[in-house]
């Protein structure tokens, strides 16, 4: 029951012979193992600009949005009946229990190589990129390099000047560092000043952005100097001050907390916060959770994703309901503002700008924001059934046929649903999808100041009272990964905040027995098509 718009484009392979295993093996020209007789990029512009278009593999719910989120306490998929079943493939991710031949381990390795090679083709003197298209490409090869390394450890580099026969050189740990913060301190030079609310601009890179992902791998330094010897290491009080000052300047650039209702920063007007959008459609962080029978939009939702109640109790509030009142601003349940809620029908269709007319209603208008458990509503009020005609009550438990916790054999009512862009905008199918937003980077120097021994409580309860949250008494490490996993659900940051915190590799609902603690799954396996081309890549431990 998975819905996968992304459409992989191959350029050319060859099949490795002699092995006999399902395994797909093929070497691409994507991987960055082949570029035979390249003398340089006819039109440099339109090679970046189709560059841009890739990076909308991240609205993919599967891929790399899988392996940063459905790894972790954020997300999971249970199989309901035959639906989400895909012979284990979403339930490996969430218990830990991946292998080698995953394809959401396997494609996304393809996918950050491959962009970051063309990045590099762009670069090459050969292509007579202009400054703005080259400030541009060392950003996104940047993401892409740093993508790889925070999600495989190793950074196949492929000079696009060398002899066709020379294998790439992989990069790890702080070489890898090094180089990408090369490339951002390059995309800093050449990108634009883009500053908040110009929204037609901030789907490009500007110097907010790339300071912004700079801010992100020097908070995380630490972790990728010691992620192939066993994890460890500490926080540079250099690289903290670092963070603070990106973080300033990006705030220079007009960039703020928002104060209009949470979940309206992510509708695509301008807005304060967002510093890079994606042009990729938001329908899967809106489909893959809802019922079928939750909204008529797009032929209904897919019934899939879900969060763990421990994730729910993060928030402020009743564990057992989160209702909104008819007017969907009014809080039924001690709810925080960020948690959202469920209304009890449908809004009354006015015309407003992106909104639809069915019967009289907003269409989308009954679904809920943020976390939706509990009785589900149709447009006219009428409580919803599934298709055996039981109350659609999202559950926080998930439960097979005879009661017992499992992931397999559920019902299509288990599981807290998360909704963090609304379909009652453009039919669900908007293309504004955040990518790097403000309330991240104030997080981030937040932490930075924590990690030189500084006190965030000031920070963090500045936050807190701008979404309308209690302020906390104070804020220790734990509480500010909670701060975050508040803030950004859904982000694609769960991950990455979990192992630098020390947490994820912890216990949780559903996780395997075997891989608690285990060390082996704070990287993924490097896919085995890519060792067999180049010998200067080495699996990870463990695998």
């Amino acid at each position: 029951m998975k819905r996968n718009s992304l459409k992989i484009y191959l350029l050319t392979f060859l099949t490795v012979i002699g092995l006999a295993s399902c395994t797909d093996l093929e070497i691409e020209e994507t991987d960055s193992f082949i570029s035979a007789g390249f003398q340089g990029l006819q039109d440099p512009v339109a090679s970046l600009n189709a560059l841009y278009g890739s990076f909308g593999a991240l609205g993919d719910q599967a891929n790399t949005f899988a392996l940063n989120e459905v790894t972790t306490d954020a997300f999971l998929i249970p199989t309901r009946g035959a639906d989400w079943g895909d012979n284990g493939r979403w339930r490996k991710l969430h218990t830990h229990e991946w292998g080698l031949e995953e394809s959401d381990i396997l494609t996304p390795f393809q996918q950050w190589t491959s962009s970051q090679l063309l990045a590099s083709q762009i670069l090459d003197s050969r292509s007579n990129a202009d400054a703005a298209t080259a400030a541009g490409a060392h950003f996104l090869r940047a993401f892409s390099m740093w993508m790889i390394l925070d999600l495989y450890g190793q950074v196949p580099y492929r000079d696009t000047q060398a002899p066709d026969s020379d294998l790439p050189t992989v990069l790890s740990g702080t070489a890898a560092v090094d180089f990408i913060i090369a490339d951002l301190d390059a995309a800093i030079a050449g990108l634009p000043t883009t500053g908040a609310g110009d929204q037609e601009n901030l789907r490009n890179a500007s110097k907010a952005a790339a300071r912004f992902l700079k801010a992100r791998v020097l908070l995380n330094k630490h972790v990728y100097e010691n992620q192939l010897t066993g994890g460890g290491g500490s926080a540079a009080s250099s690289d903290m001050a670092e963070v603070i000052a990106l973080v300033d300047q990006i705030t220079a650039d007009g960039f703020d907390l928002e104060t209009i209702p949470y979940f309206d920063i992510f509708k695509a007007d301008a807005d304060s916060e967002t510093i890079w959008w994606l042009q990729t459609c938001v329908c899967n962080r809106i489909f893959n959770g809802l019922h079928y029978s939750s909204t008529g939009l797009g032929g209904g939702g897919w019934n899939g994703f879900s969060t763990l109640a421990e994730y729910y109790d993060m928030f402020e509030g009743d564990p057992n309901s989160n209702r909104y009142d008819a007017d969907r601003m009014t809080r039924l349940d001690g709810q925080e503002p960020r948690r959202g809620g469920v209304p009890p029908g449908g809004l009354p269709f006015t015309g407003a700008p992106g909104t639809g007319d069915e019967g009289g209603f907003e269409n989308g208008s009954n679904v809920g924001d943020g976390f939706l458990i509990g009785q589900q509503y149709a447009l006219d009020g009428t409580p919803l059934t599934d298709r055996q005609g039981a109350p659609l009550e999202f559950s926080r438990e998930f439960v097979d046929g005879n009661g017992a916790t499992s992931l397999i054999n559920n019902s299509e009512r288990t599981g807290i649903r998360v909704m963090k862009y609304s379909p009652r905008f453009d039919g669900g199918f908007g293309n504004t999808q955040i990518l790097f937003r403000y309330a991240d980077a104030y997080l981030m120097k937040a932490e930075a100041m924590m990690r030189s021994g500084g006190d965030p409580t000031a920070m963090v309860n500045a936050l807190r009272t701008v979404r309308g949250a209690t302020p906390l008494g104070s804020v220790s490490e734990s509480d500010l990964l909670e701060e975050r996993g508040r803030e950004l659900f859904a982000e694609q940051v769960r991950r990455q905040d979990l192992i630098r915190f020390g947490q994820y590799l912890r216990d949780w609902e559903f996780k395997g027995a075997n891989e608690v603690g285990s060390q082996t799954r704070a990287l993924f396996p490097i896919p085995l098509p890519q060792l067999l081309a180049n010998p200067n890549l080495q699996q990870n431990p463990g695998y």
